[in-house]
């Protein structure tokens, strides 16, 4: 587009992404620039603040109070240079376009770009939703003034955030550990998770059966001969299903008037039916129809790149970044389901191009948003331009991950503008008296697609990972009223109530939108700074709170519960939503929050409380550090109250008998008797802390206890607990528990036998030496790399020499047997899409996808596990990535004879002890580092 005759305008971008794209589009005259982002802020430290203010009571907070809360704004360090050059330009050109993000944080950026250029030409605010070339020169044509409402909703909300981290985080810092951080948002999104975990421990599974029948019909003609159906009813009572259950005691729930089956029953049942006949007693038919799904918004786009391309938050908005300042996309932060009429027309035509006529609707589809306090009136995200561009067309343009996030841009708002899905629905109920005159109710049910329509282009995924995709298909028989069945086979299956499943990024964004918390422009940053903050970690997808988590959580709960509410968290971002609307001045807002002003439009709650600053600042000498930072779990057998301690070392477990002290220990150190004590493995999720773990943990007293000393080396022998269970340790020698060994029973004789592995048999014929030893697939011996199994674990320590080489000298085939089938196939891993089983190993059951294994933890069963959990322990075990390979050893020359029994004896002990040396020293190498922690920020938001 052309400039003035004469006219040089500069045109001030947050990227130089966008700069690029722009530049472009424009004609001569036209100078586009970056800002980089936001170019001033309060200050971070005491360092950022000048001078003339260090001396102020307020300077810390970056805020004046008591003076219309006027802000202190630092030009940040690293955006100096790119002033110093958007200065020299302003004093150049004769116009300024400030083309920042047309939201609130954009808005604050043009407005401080003003405020720090001061330039002395005309400054004009220019808009747009895209960066096509009809968008960018319509924008140049249109622009407007800084709206200072937006202005004020977003510097009300940086300042509010700065009140609350600044306030909040020094009583976590006196009450619970040094540079924590509390934050407004941050904070309820830890409290969602932490809650969530808290009824994952408070979860007590109950087990339920029914039976699944195999049923025929006699003439089935073009549709299936046989289906399934399951036992829903018996003598008119309904069967227990999960929903029966209550959570916290895994009984059924009082009232709810269904029958029990457990595995007796259902198996009695089963045989009692065996052989009778089976009869349709209804048949119901109804029309099957489902709607598009609306565009994109900022929130539904981070659930579904998390689902279908399995991206975190950051992840997806780097991407839609890249995506939308290259031209690709509409504008990314947005929580409008909203369509242009030239977007609306765009995908009608290229539907009817690539779908045909009957594809679309008679009339085209406009989405009312669902999103509370949803602000600006922006577009969906949807394909940029007039004339979508398909994947096709953008593939070699485009990186991997960019092709991927794209097309599923394109696919929803395409599918958002095509015919519903059509077809029918069919629910079936079956009858059969059992031999003891019992009425026996079976259900099916089937979903037959006669138009796809929308799901031609686009299938939502679900959080539910076992949930039925909406094009699925369940055909049926054509079954009529009194249609005789015979049933193929009655199978009884038992079932296990399972607890409710953790959040994942994108399942928490979407409870942090329906609760109306945050905005589209937070939610990948909120889920950052729960991570980085050391609050939550990520296990697979699913957001693991930490014991700190939990104190921290516990604190404000008890002390300061209005501040974590979720209702009154969402009134704030409602009060914004009216000061960017020009509907309530920002002042009296945050008067009211911090000082208590009733006549203020904050949260009543917070005011009559006498505001922020009197909350935290007088209420701080009632909370009790010691209780806060307390978890507890249960109470064991002996009376005792089991918690978690949050200590300057980490969490660690304690116990004692109610209404006594634990015994202080020696400086430095927390307080509790070394046998009240015992150390919670690193990455062991709070709901793992079961009793049995618990009782694992404590064995004898301090995490680990004292077998005896080794008589040969004068070492301690130490019998431990690590995250996958019980093992001895004596020195750099380590050796984990057999199947039939458990922590209470065991020896020191047994820990020295197993510490006497790998056992050095003897030297063969052709000078290599030959051990017995335990591994991955059970007891075996070894001679170079040449291994046969033993038939037992006591061979290990009663092979001989001889009988070793023998085995050794028998052909590979004689020792193969057939392989165990699993002990169950568990499905397809959402996270690799990788069959995983459960199988039967020399530690006991264990997960694989045939690449990692990962055995079940103390507590768990194969029948309970599920794919979420099985998901996630692969994840970790993927994550470490596969345990390097051991170096050779090398060959030793044939030794020579010795003259005495003693030597010889000598000799092989020395070996064996090199070998297991050298074997627990490569493990402790290969063991993951402890991660260092991170150097708290220097802000407390």
């Amino acid at each position: 587009m052309p400039s003035n005759a004469g006219t040089t305008r500069l045109v001030i971008v947050e990227s130089p992404a966008k700069a690029k794209t722009i530049s472009g589009y424009l004609g001569p005259g036209y100078v586009v620039e970056a800002s980089f982002g936001h170019v001033r802020d309060l200050p971070r430290n005491a360092a950022d603040v000048p001078a003339k203010y260090k001396g102020e009571a307020w300077a810390r907070l970056g805020v004046d109070v008591d003076n219309g809360f006027h802000a202190l704004y630092v030009v940040s360090a690293d955006r100096k240079q790119q002033i110093s050059k958007l200065v020299k330009l302003a004093k150049e050109v004769d116009e300024i376009f400030l083309a920042t993000d047309e939201d609130r944080e954009g808005e604050a950026i043009a407005w401080h770009l003003v405020e720090t250029l001061k330039p002395k030409v005309p400054v004009k605010r220019m808009v747009f939703h895209e960066i096509t070339k009809p968008a960018i020169q319509a924008a140049v044509a249109n622009p407007r003034e800084i709206d200072r409402d937006l202005v004020d909703a977003q510097e009300a909300r940086r300042i509010l955030d700065r009140l609350y981290g600044y306030e909040v985080s020094p009583v976590l810092w006196k009450k619970v550990m040094p540079k924590l951080s509390a934050g407004r948002v941050q904070s309820v999104a830890t409290r969602i998770v932490v809650e969530r975990e808290r009824q994952r421990m408070a979860f007590r599974t109950a087990e339920y059966w029914d039976i699944l029948a195999t049923l025929a019909v006699a003439n089935a003609g073009e549709g299936p001969r046989t289906f399934n159906a399951t036992l829903v009813a018996l003598n008119g009572d309904r069967i227990a299903t999960g929903k029966d259950f209550e959570p916290t005691t895994g009984r059924v729930r009082a009232g709810a008037g269904v029958v029990h089956l457990d595995e007796g029953g259902a198996r009695g049942l089963a045989a009692r039916l065996d052989g009778r006949p089976f009869t349709v007693t209804r048949v119901e038919e109804k029309p099957y129809r489902r709607r598009p799904y609306a565009p994109f918004i900022t929130s539904t786009l981070q659930q579904e790149a998390a689902r279908k391309l399995r991206l975190s938050s950051q992840q997806t908005m780097r991407t839609a970044q890249r995506l939308y300042e290259n031209g690709y996309i509409t504008y990314m932060r947005t929580d409008s389901v909203n369509l242009s009429e030239t977007a609306i027309a765009a995908a009608r035509r290229q539907i009817v191009e690539l779908y045909g006529e009957r594809s679309v609707p008679p009339e085209p589809r406009r989405y009312t948003g669902k999103v509370k306090n949803a602000q600006e009136a922006h577009e969906a995200i949807r394909p940029a331009g007039d004339n979508f561009r398909t994947p096709g067309e953008v593939a070699k343009e485009l990186s991997a991950e960019e092709f991927k996030l794209y097309e599923l841009i394109w696919r929803r708002t395409i599918a958002s503008q095509m015919t519903d899905a059509v077809g029918s629905s069919v629910s079936v109920r079956i009858r059969a008296v059992s031999s003891a005159q019992e009425e026996a109710d079976f259900g099916a049910t089937g979903k037959t697609i006669t138009d796809p329509g929308f799901l031609r282009a686009y299938v939502e995924s679900s959080d539910d990972e076992n949930a039925e995709a909406e094009d699925a298909e369940r055909r049926l028989p054509t079954l009529v009223k009194d249609q005789p069945l015979t049933a193929d086979e009655l199978a009884a299956q038992g079932h296990h109530t399972q607890p409710p499943s953790r959040y994942t990024e994108a399942s928490l964004v979407k409870a942090l939108e329906e609760l109306g918390i945050g905005r589209p422009s937070t939610y990948a940053s909120i889920m950052q700074t729960i991570q980085d903050r050391g609050y939550v970690a990520k296990r697979g997808q699913a957001m693991i709170p930490s014991f700190l988590a939990f104190a921290v959580i516990g604190l404000l709960e008890r002390h300061y519960p209005r501040l974590i509410d979720y209702d009154f968290t969402a009134s704030m971002e409602n009060e914004l939503d009216e000061i960017a609307g020009g509907e309530h001045a920002a002042v009296d807002f945050l008067t009211s929050f911090y000082f208590g002003s009733a006549n203020g439009t904050g949260d009543q709650a917070i005011a009559h409380a006498g505001g922020l600053k009197k909350l935290v600042t007088e209420n701080i000498t009632d909370i009790d550090a010691r209780s806060v930072n307390s978890i507890p779990l249960f109470t064991d057998d002996e009376g005792r109250e089991v918690v978690v301690r949050v200590g300057r070392f980490g969490p660690y477990l304690q116990r004692a008998v109610p209404g006594e002290q634990p015994a202080p220990k020696a400086e430095g150190e927390e307080g509790g008797a070394p046998g009240d004590r015992a150390p919670i493995p690193e990455g062991l999720a709070p709901d793992e802390l079961t009793p049995e773990k618990v009782h694992e943990l404590f064995l004898g007293g301090g995490g680990e206890r004292k077998l005896g000393d080794d008589p040969a080396t004068g070492e301690p022998i130490l019998l431990k607990s690590g995250r996958f269970g019980p093992y001895v340790a004596s020195g750099e020698r380590k050796s984990s528990l057999l199947r039939s060994q458990t922590p209470d029973s065991l020896t020191l004789d047994e820990a020295l036998k197993l510490l006497s592995l790998p056992r050095l048999l003897g030297v063969a014929p052709d000078g290599v030496e030959v051990f017995a030893n335990n591994g991955r697939y059970g007891p075996y011996v070894k001679r170079g790399d040449e291994f046969r199994s033993l038939d037992s674990e006591d061979k290990m320590f009663t092979v001989t020499l001889d009988e070793a080489l023998a085995l050794l000298a028998a052909p590979k085939a004689r020792q193969r047997r057939a392989a165990a089938p699993p002990l169950r196939e568990m499905g397809v891993d959402p996270l690799t899409e990788k069959p995983l089983v459960i199988k039967d190993g020399r530690f006991g059951p264990y997960v694989t996808d045939g690449e990692f294994n990962a055995s079940l933890r103390r507590g768990q069963t194969p029948e309970e596990l599920t794919i979420e959990q099985a998901s996630e322990m692969l994840a970790e075990k993927r994550a470490k990535g596969p345990a390097p390979k051991k170096k050779a050893a090398a060959k030793k020359a044939p030794a020579k004879k010795a003259t005495a029994a003693k030597k010889t004896a000598a000799a092989k002990s020395t070996a064996a002890k090199k070998t297991t040396t050298a074997k627990a020293t490569a493990a402790k190498k290969a063991a993951p580092k402890k991660a260092a922690p991170k150097k708290a920020a220097s802000t407390a938001e």
